[in-house]
């Protein structure tokens, strides 16, 4: 992680846990975004909204920082936006078929 306050923490791929990976995806929301990532490589925060209406600001903020904590996304800063991709290489080399499965 670099020295900007901007960035976020995110585990090493060695430490994610299948019981946090499976808890982040419990959630249909989460598991909407995900889903969407796996299609579209990256979207901004903004574009995270489910399709069943808009969420709070700050739903989608715990959201998002579920899913950065279990491992399943990336959240770094692009100029005044964020941007979310799906860490795919990480859990497939971690938990082989894990999303081919729940996608």
């Amino acid at each position: 992680m670099s020295g900007s306050t901007r960035d976020l923490a995110h585990p090493d791929a060695a430490a994610l846990e299948l019981t946090g990976v499976l808890f982040a995806l419990s959630d249909p929301a989460r598991l909407e975004i995900v889903r969407r990532l796996a299609v579209a490589g990256s979207l901004e925060v903004a574009e995270c909204q489910p399709d069943s209406g808009p969420i709070p600001k700050s739903t989608l903020s715990h959201h998002l920082k579920t899913l950065r904590e279990a491992g399943l996304v990336r959240n770094v800063p692009r100029g005044r936006q964020r941007s979310l991709t799906l860490r795919r290489d990480d859990l497939d080399a971690r938990f082989p078929g894990l999303l081919a499965a729940v996608l």
